[in-house]
């Protein structure tokens, strides 16, 4: 089987390169460039494309891919929110996915988020290179005997709900199924865990039900002062309902790996660059908000899961014994 890799990073390279060792099947060929209408061409004679989170798999794209005999789409992630599914299925095409690779990786990088902007990490940093040993500015809170509301309780959800354990936390959460590895977790529903947590985390999918979860009502149900953290899809927030919370005042911190209008901005380095749209500038504009980029998953750890993931899932294409767990 020839696959092309499209928005293939020296760290696709190298966790690939490992895996397939075991793979004497599967012939990969890395693109740095991300599929589009204009990109597709490159994977003709290829068997199988593998495409990232922020990959363009919109109509216009499968319908080229189809024409030029693509019937595998490989995504090195969880999310699939990025494919239209319907053209997808209509082409004949399958999609399949890595649904869990590391979740404490992206659940460890919640809760060093939400420890960043509590301790205020990030200005301490800076303060201390420009030898300014001052503490003002810096007080944060304990968050041991704090409560910790988890909005979603999947494999992320469950991990960063045990990880608040750890810290002394009361954790409550919201999710439409309760997982039942989760004894020490009290459920309640979305407006009960917005009003009674000092920090919030995301670890839902962005579905037409989630889609800006969080806005100007469901910011106004949360205490003052609470913790915010979102590492799973921007979308799940309305940004600009986000921003005027943080102008009034509503949060003691916020951090994001993800964010609405990141994807020409995530896995690039723009540093010599203008930015053209002003939701990251604004963000970044806040002394008690911290953006990374996307990076919740990026561990040695997940790396090489989601590459045995993907490349197992080529194989057992080839071989007619999908998983339906790794079906999209």
């Amino acid at each position: 089987m020839k696959i092309l890799f499209y928005d293939a990073t020296s760290y696709d390279k190298e966790s690939f390169d490992k895996e397939l060792e075991y793979f004497k099947e599967i012939e990969v060929t890395y693109q740095e460039t991300d599929i589009s209408e204009k990109t597709v061409s490159l994977a003709e004679g290829y068997d199988a494309i593998c495409a990232f989170v922020n990959s363009d798999l919109s109509a216009g794209v499968l319908e080229k891919l189809h024409e030029i005999g693509i019937s595998l789409i490989l995504l090195r992630c969880a999310g699939f929110n990025n494919v239209d599914l319907e053209k997808a299925k209509a082409y004949g095409i399958t999609v399949l996915r890595v649904p869990g690779y590391s979740p404490e990786a992206v659940a460890e990088h919640a809760m060093a988020l939400a420890l960043c902007v509590n301790r205020h990490i990030h200005k301490s940093y800076i303060k201390v290179r420009e030898n300014n040993f001052s503490l003002v500015g810096l007080t944060g809170v304990d968050f041991y005997g704090k409560t910790a509301g988890i909005i979603g309780t999947g494999k992320i959800g469950a991990a960063m709900c045990r990880i608040c354990r750890g810290f002394g936390m009361r954790v409550i959460a919201y999710d439409m199924y309760h997982n039942p590895d989760l004894d020490f977790v009290e459920y309640k529903e979305l407006e009960d865990v917005l009003k009674e947590s000092d920090l919030i985390s995301l670890h839902c999918p962005l579905t037409e039900e989630t889609h800006h979860l969080v806005n100007a009502e469901t910011i106004r149900m949360m205490k003052d002062n609470v913790v915010f953290v979102n590492t799973s899809r921007g979308a799940l927030v309305h940004t600009e309902d986000l921003i005027q919370g943080i102008r009034s005042g509503k949060f003691f911190g916020v951090g994001l790996d993800v964010y609405e209008e990141e994807s020409a901005n995530v896995f690039e380095n723009r540093e010599d660059e203008l930015l053209e749209s002003s939701i990251t500038a604004r963000l970044l504009s806040f002394p008690n908000v911290v953006v990374t980029s996307h990076q919740g998953f990026l561990t040695k750890e997940a790396l090489a899961a989601i590459s045995e993931i993907t490349l197992q899932n080529a194989m057992d294409f080839e071989k007619g014994q999908i998983k339906e767990g790794n079906r999209v």
